[in-house]
């Protein structure tokens, strides 16, 4: 199996990009949900132990795993990725989507919203730099799920 990291910035589209792909046929894992993180010291990170049992499973298998989220020990795990994808968009595009988006109440809040455009000057940088693929996701996911997939597939 192909493992493929989708990352970027909150309001991004990395969960729509998920969407798309799974509508497709793919598979993938949204790991904002389903006990695939921990708490330690007030900072959300992966649970190491979890995420390996994610990569590990039938590793001979078809097809692409596309796993997705934004976290600072996803660090540990890209030699497992065959494909990184950093998803970005201007900062005047995150703020609209994250004021208007309706699945997940992160970036409403005005300490959310700062810290968002603090990381997309400070943590964007440094998924640039390992990412295998960018997207400017200024277009419509349906395209954006077409580069991805020309790309990685």
């Amino acid at each position: 199996m192909t493992n493929v990291l989708i990352t970027g910035m909150s309001g991004v589209g990395k969960t729509s990009l998920l969407d798309e792909l799974a509508r497709r046929g793919h598979r993938t894992v949204d790991t904002d949900y389903g006990d695939y993180h921990e708490t330690i010291a007030g900072e959300r990170l992966w649970r190491t132990d979890r995420i390996d049992a994610l990569l590990s499973a039938a590793p001979d298998a078809p097809g692409v795993l596309f796993v997705q989220d934004t976290t600072r020990n996803q660090t540990e795990f890209y030699s497992r990725f065959d494909h990184i994808v950093l998803l970005s968009a201007p900062a005047e595009i995150l703020v609209e989507r994250l004021a208007t988006r309706t699945g997940n109440p992160y970036g409403k809040d005005p300490a959310e919203l700062a810290e968002t455009l603090e990381y997309l000057e400070t943590v964007e940088p440094l998924l640039r730099k390992a990412a295998t693929l960018e997207v400017v996701t200024t277009v419509p996911v349906e395209r954006v799920a077409d580069i991805v997939l020309g790309q990685v597939a």
